[in-house]
């Protein structure tokens, strides 16, 4: 037998959890034909897998390529760690459906929302749809390295029915709530995975507005959730409102229109860094709801990153702890050489040290959290000891934390970043985090890849949760199979993707093969290749030394091929005949 790829002599770990075995893949028209001793074999291209991790692709289930999607052919940073199936329209923020006069309105939203520049998105979206199946083509239409899916997004759908008054916030009328049911409805008969919305206060318009679909009512959720019933079901993805009083309040909404119309539900779960913790009562919320949907109802879970919650500040970023400061937006339109001279000048220092922050978008104020904000390295520290924070450092010099974060913003002649870690290192650790991503209830998410281009690069996760969970961390760790179950077959049933996420006869040839020990992560980097020379913040990884999607190889040791398999997947997948359970 000749095949198209031959993985040889690889530790395959299968997805699913099962002891790691040495063994060979073979694959023939982007499928998996056989696992095991495959003897008198030959194929086309064939990988020496000996020593190395062969895994299955990676799923993430929370990113925003929406757009980078349409204007790119390669989905990075999510490519370049293991990642082969993405899903997109997360937090109800997307392109479509949308009228020409709307664009505006969308462009505002994802600015802010999602910290996309409004220039990147007028230069690189064609806008050659207005409906969202018409999107879906368009998407279809273009070849990129890894495959897309997508949920309707609520805002959109929101403007898209009501204008003006969806924008503004105004209730619906029953004529809007009949027209966003038929509209869930036909997306999901062309191929949305389900329903994505939010109501979390910081998610604003870059003109400072709440986004329309942040107090949307009861009756709406419920109406749109009957239209993704109506075309065949999908999951509901939902960002509550943390700040505004817990999980309980706007979660229990959704959870009983879920229970209500039988469909799963999947959203967002951080672990505060201080005070009461409020995951406690999402996770009450989930085991009840998953109770009382039985073996054969809807499935509840919380999305939780492994590694902080963070936002990546810096001279040349969209934050800083001083970029809302009049006297530092004086000098902010400088080149950074011409702008690091002047910070450096005693009387700039001492205006700018001595001045107040102006009004500027919510998520800017974190950038003084000075016991959580950490110089970020070549080698960087997700779980860094609370000694090296910038309030920490402040106390040790005996100056202000802002005179420290001031200094350190001046290193490395002004490219210096730290890390606001926002949330998740409850206790000063990871140790809550670890203990709720062994629930079967709490899965991986929220690397926000394709979003806040500026500020955030966390869709790295999944190669901080192979090497730092499952190799690097003295406790509370994961096994190799464990973290790529967490990797795999969790996310890709969630998603209803049961075609993949695993290594067995009949699934999608979507594989990673990796040198576990030579794991590395690189200190993100700023490149400037969006559309219109926009910035972005991209990061690298050392020990992927193949990832190959649909059976062709799309990067070997970090370097991307000029393969392009990548495919818009169309609605749920079931798994192959021959395995009807997971």
């Amino acid at each position: 037998m000749t095949y198209d790829l031959l993985i040889r002599k690889g530790t395959i770990v299968d997805g699913l959890g099962g002891e790691p075995y040495v063994g060979d893949v073979a694959v023939q028209d982007g499928i998996i034909k056989a696992v095991g001793a495959i003897d008198g074999a030959t194929a086309r291209c064939e990988i020496d897998a000996t020593g190395l991790l062969v895994t299955p692709g990676f799923v993430d289930l929370h990113t925003h390529y929406d757009g980078q999607a349409i204007w790119s052919d390669r989905l990075t940073p999510s490519s370049a760690h293991g990642v082969t199936t993405v899903v997109m329209g997360n937090c109800g923020v997307g392109f479509a459906p949308c009228r020409r006069e709307d664009h505006d309105v969308l462009v505002d939203v994802m600015a802010g929302v999602e910290d996309i520049p409004g220039v990147v998105m007028t230069d690189g979206l064609p806008w050659t749809w207005e409906t969202f199946p018409e999107y879906l083509d368009a998407v279809e239409s273009r070849q990129r390295d890894i495959d897309v899916a997508a949920y309707l997004p609520h805002s959109p759908l929101r403007v898209y029915v009501m204008g003006q008054r969806g924008a503004d916030r105004e209730p619906a009328t029953p004529d809007d709530l009949a027209k966003m049911r038929a509209l869930a409805k036909e997306a999901m008969e062309v191929g949305a995975l389900g329903f994505a919305s939010s109501r979390l206060m910081i998610h604003k318009t870059e003109s400072g507005a709440p986004i329309p679909s942040y107090d949307a009512a009861r009756e709406e959720i419920q109406e749109i959730a009957r239209g993704v019933v109506d075309g065949g079901g999908g999951l509901l993805q939902f960002v509550p409102d943390i700040p505004a009083g817990g999980y309980q309040p706007v979660l229990q909404t959704v959870f009983d229109v879920a229970e209500e119309v039988g469909l799963p539900v999947t959203f967002t779960l951080v672990v505060a860094n201080a005070g009461d913790p409020t995951w406690p009562d999402a996770i009450t919320m989930i085991e009840k709801a998953n109770k009382n949907a039985g073996a054969g109802g809807a499935h509840f879970t919380a999305q939780l990153l492994p590694r902080p919650i963070g936002l990546i500040i810096g001279l040349q970023l969209s934050a800083n702890p001083f970029v809302l400061y009049p006297s530092y937006r004086e000098i902010a339109h400088l080149p950074l050489a011409e702008r690091v001279a002047e910070m450096r000048k005693p009387g700039v220092r001492a205006r700018i040290l001595a001045d107040k922050p102006g009004v500027g978008h919510p998520i800017l104020y974190v950038a003084q959290a000075w016991d959580w904000i950490f110089p970020l390295g070549d080698n960087p520290n997700y779980e860094p000891d609370p000694s090296d924070s910038i309030g920490a450092r402040a106390r040790a010099r005996g100056v202000n934390p802002m005179e420290e974060a001031y200094d350190r913003l001046l290193d490395d002649d002004g490219h210096a970043m730290l890390l606001v870690a926002t949330s998740n290192l409850h206790n000063n650790s990871l140790d809550t985090v670890g203990e709720l991503l062994h629930r079967e209830d709490v899965v991986l998410g929220l690397g926000d890849g394709g979003a806040h281009y500026g500020m955030i690069c966390d869709a790295s996760y999944p190669t901080f949760m192979l090497a730092h969970w499952s190799r690097d961390r003295a406790s509370g760790r994961f096994s190799v199979a464990e973290a790529v179950r967490e990797l795999t077959s969790v996310p890709a049933r969630v998603a209803g993707l049961g075609d993949r996420g695993r290594i067995a006869v009949g699934y999608k040839a979507d594989l990673n093969v990796i040198d576990h020990a030579a794991l590395r992560l690189h200190k993100p980097v700023i490149t400037y290749d969006l559309p219109a020379g926009g910035r972005r913040l991209d990061q690298a990884a050392d020990g992927y030394v193949a990832t190959v999607v649909s059976g062709h190889i799309i990067a070997e040791n970090g370097v991307p091929t000029s393969a392009r398999p990548g495919k818009l997947v169309r609605g749920r997948r079931f798994a192959p005949p021959a395995e009807t359970t997971w």
